[in-house]
């Protein structure tokens, strides 16, 4: 289960993240590059942008599921879609 109090740094900040317990597996990266990245430095992947529309959001969602080691986190609290801007609320 990922641990939000160990966040790898280069994570943006948003619902996502990946926890320090990356194993480098690229398994989130092959699944949806546009949100996870590599840090060289560490071995981490890391996420370097958040989904915004709904099909973004599955994405990011498949690519958390298929973590081998429960390594990325979503605090969006099961939001899994972006909220409506005008009501604050999950669409």
């Amino acid at each position: 289960m990922p641990d939000p109090n160990h966040k790898v740094p280069r994570n943006v900040r948003g619902p996502y993240y990946v926890d320090d317990t990356c194993i480098d597996c690229d398994m989130c990266r092959s699944t949806a590059p546009q949100f996870f990245a590599r840090d060289d430095e560490t071995g981490f992947s890391y996420v370097h942008r958040q989904p915004v529309t709904p099909e973004e959001f599955a994405l990011a969602e498949e690519a958390r599921r298929e973590c081998p080691t429960e390594s990325i986190g979503n605090d969006g609290l099961a939001q899994t879609q972006p909220a409506d801007p005008l009501t604050r609320t999950t669409i």
